[in-house]
């Protein structure tokens, strides 16, 4: 039986939320999606508020990842501990609020998702991802199995794609903002895809505006990073899942742009 899984990239302020309440459900009608993971870390530009994510679940998402940025708002400490479909990463320290695997019922039965932060250019040295990967796949009785790998360099996506290949049915990097054209199967069988993308502002530097973007790279001083309002952006990847072996069967990348609806 097909098991469609939809990857939201991570949703960039105002503009992103308003966005996605606008276009995640008609899409999960239009492509016959079963499950959505959507990265909400940006919610409110660096971080998310207890009502932002329940803004994107009310939009249609079945669990909200975070990452780096995922302690920003401190209200929502509190949420981490008492919503599970609100993932941190897991190799974050076990001493922050919140949890960073999940297991979810679906109609094809239990999924597990789970949140990983990579260590190249993060600025904090969080547990090496490869090996919590592999003690908590020791513990994961499901057939059906995503990641969302939060991630800077493309090297480091790339190469914990080759180590889960075969082991979990897809996994897909976010934070970069900018959708690679590399979504594929790899060898046994696991969905992959270096990064989803952004759902925002089209006219931003990665959902940032555009002129306090420039003014850093001139070497000028910039006040805190507002994101953009404007014309918006959906961007993501479905994967069509095996739901007897949790092999990855077809990868196909979505977008959803309109010039004309603006937001923020």
């Amino acid at each position: 039986m097909e098991f469609r899984v939809l990857a939201v990239g991570d949703v960039c302020g105002t503009a992103g939320l308003q966005w996605l309440a606008k276009t995640l459900r008609p899409l999960r009608r239009e492509f016959g999606v079963d499950f959505c993971v959507v990265n909400g870390e940006n919610a409110s530009g660096v971080g998310i508020t207890p009502k932002q994510a329940d803004s994107i679940l009310h939009s249609g998402a079945d669990v909200i990842t975070l990452g780096n940025h995922s302690y920003n708002r401190r209200e929502i400490a509190a949420y981490l501990d008492d919503c599970p479909y609100l993932l941190r990463p897991a190799n974050d320290s076990p001493l922050f609020p919140g949890r960073g695997l999940g297991v979810y019922d679906t109609k094809a039965g239990p999924v597990t998702v789970m949140d990983l932060i990579g260590r190249c250019g993060m600025n904090f040295g969080p547990d090496n991802p490869f090996l919590l990967a592999e003690r908590l796949l020791k513990t994961v009785e499901t057939k059906l199995v995503l990641v969302d790998f939060h991630a800077e360099a493309t090297s480091e996506k790339l190469a914990m794609g080759w180590h889960l290949d075969g082991k979990i049915s897809a996994l897909w990097g976010t934070h970069t903002h900018v959708p690679t054209a590399d979504d594929q199967i790899l060898p046994q069988g696991t969905g992959y895809v270096t990064d989803l993308g952004m759902t925002g502002s089209i006219r931003s530097v990665l959902g940032v505006r555009i002129d306090q973007s420039i003014t850093t790279f001139r070497g000028g001083l910039s006040s805190r990073y507002e994101t953009a309002p404007g014309p918006c952006k959906l961007e993501g990847v479905l994967f069509t899942l095996d739901s007897r072996t949790g092999r990855c069967i077809k990868t196909e990348r979505i977008m959803r742009y309109d010039t004309d609806f603006s937001c923020g």
